[in-house]
């Protein structure tokens, strides 16, 4: 243990909960906390809160720029929950139809037909140019069986691994499965997990009408997790000490009994929830906890990258607020300027319109530089859209977050831990724990809705933060169960 460590701050109630973490995890499970009316300091080590979502300033335009796009689904519905109840949820636009772009360049808008789920969108994929009749019944085929994968296959096996036993043709893996997945997940095909790959198309695509549908901030991330939501927590009786790091967790008695601040002083509560990345969670918690048997999987989960080439062009480029793009680097194209239109400065236009392309699971980039990567995007938008030809490239750069997501590998969930730590009174949050979804906004907000069930389950409350899945369309429940 550090030496340096002067002061103390002891608690005041035998009631309170010290959530270190300001990312979405500790965010969710600070609002469900407030909500029981359950005194919460919440330490974030960094300037601001989010987390991965995230903006920065860019200095040559003056804008506030997300790391990456974050987009949710309609089948997230804790995460609206969560935005709803710290008052944020009016800062979205909900996307009614998607645009899938493949090398012939014709638009193709997917949206939901008449019919019931899990038929809502057949109509949809029947329309992609890009994939013929007998394609579609080649997926249908595979989908129909990917509800009702063998655990036991399951577990052993990667969906690259699935889709070569369903003989899926080459073309339709890299024209629906990979465009899919790698999207949702973030890695490689053969590097997911059967169960999370079912999850993906069963949630987003085929129990219910509005789980496919997208949504996303209207605002930059620092200003969805800024001042409005601070209020709010402040109206909340929860205290939130931004750029207050946290050394080490401290340990007596069977039972964590303060967090040890950088600063030298001691912060101490009843009920601790440790709200940060896995790889973060070794270096805070004491070796002899880290040696129990139910974290033993924090240190082998590995992670994926996700990076974002941005542009600002002199001109519009195209009017669609996004498309998914097919056979190219470039996997989703984000028109910032059109989604931020409610919400820009007359300064963000003068600099120029912004254009972000994703490319998710980029592991491969690291071999080349940011020049090229810039130069082969730009070819690519050039290539769908002939206005980008005549646009000049005012500014560009490239973001990679190298830690965005953790790999969901064949198995994963037996690296997972539950939120109840081995110690009483210290739960995890973070979408890297046992939530039974993959690494998203949802999945981190659940962990905290989670751990702060089980804080209040242990301070006598008996409140379920945890809301209900989309319920399944009455047919999608017949044919899959």
């Amino acid at each position: 243990m550090p030496p340096h460590h002067t002061s103390s701050i002891a608690s005041t109630s035998n009631r309170d909960v010290l959530i270190i973490g300001g990312g979405l995890a500790g965010l969710a499970a600070a609002a469900g906390l407030a909500e029981q009316e359950i005194k919460v300091t919440l330490l974030e080590s960094r300037p601001r809160l989010g987390g991965r979502a995230s903006s920065f300033l860019d200095h040559e335009t003056g804008m506030s720029i997300d790391n990456c796009q974050h987009v949710v689904m309609g089948c997230c519905t804790n995460y609206f929950h969560f935005c709803q109840t710290i008052g944020v949820d009016n800062l979205f636009r909900t996307e009614k139809e998607l645009y899938f772009i493949a090398s012939d360049n014709q638009v193709n808008r997917f949206a939901s037909g008449l019919l019931p789920a899990p038929f809502h969108l057949m109509n949809a994929f029947r329309k992609l140019s890009y994939l013929s009749h007998a394609d579609g019944k080649i997926l249908a085929k595979a989908l129909r069986a990917l509800m009702k994968v063998n655990a036991s296959y399951e577990q052993e096996h990667s969906f690259a691994d699935w889709l070569q036993q369903q003989k899926q043709p080459s073309h339709l893996i890299d024209r629906f499965w990979q465009v899919v997945l790698v999207s949702a997940l973030s890695e490689s095909l053969d590097r997911i997990d059967i169960g999370h790959a079912r999850k993906v198309f069963f949630d987003g695509f085929l129990a219910h009408r509005k789980g496919w549908e997208v949504s996303m901030p209207t605002v930059p991330l620092n200003e969805l997790y800024g001042d409005k939501m601070q209020n709010w927590f402040q109206q909340h009786q929860t205290t939130i000490q931004l750029q207050t790091g946290v050394e080490k967790l401290l340990f007596a008695e069977n039972k964590i009994t303060g967090a040890l601040l950088r600063s030298g002083a001691v912060i101490s509560a009843s009920e601790y929830i440790l709200a940060v990345p896995h790889h973060l969670v070794t270096s805070l918690l004491p070796e002899e906890l880290m040696q129990h048997s139910d974290l033993a999987g924090i240190n082998q989960l590995e992670t994926a990258p996700i990076s974002s080439v941005h542009l600002w062009f002199d001109r519009p480029i195209t009017p669609l607020p996004h498309a998914v793009l097919i056979d190219r680097l470039g996997q989703w194209m984000f028109n910032r300027t059109e989604i931020l239109k409610q919400s820009a400065k007359p300064s963000d236009v003068q600099n120029g319109y912004c254009y972000q392309v994703i490319i998710s699971a980029s592991h491969a980039l690291r071999q080349q530089s940011s020049e090229e990567i810039i130069q082969t995007i730009r070819h690519e938008l050039e290539e769908i859209w002939s206005l980008t030809k005549g646009a000049k490239l005012l500014h560009s750069r490239l973001v990679t977050d190298h830690r965005a997501v953790f790999s969901p590998l064949p198995g994963v969930e037996k690296l997972r831990p539950s939120q109840q730590s081995p110690v009483a009174n210290l739960q995890l949050a973070g979408d890297w724990t046992e939530t039974g979804w993959p690494a998203t906004m949802e999945g981190a907000v659940r962990s905290g809705y989670l751990a702060a069930e089980n804080a209040l389950h242990r301070m006598g409350y008996s409140a379920k933060l945890l809301q209900p899945d989309l319920r399944a369309s009455w047919l999608a429940r017949i044919l899959f169960g």
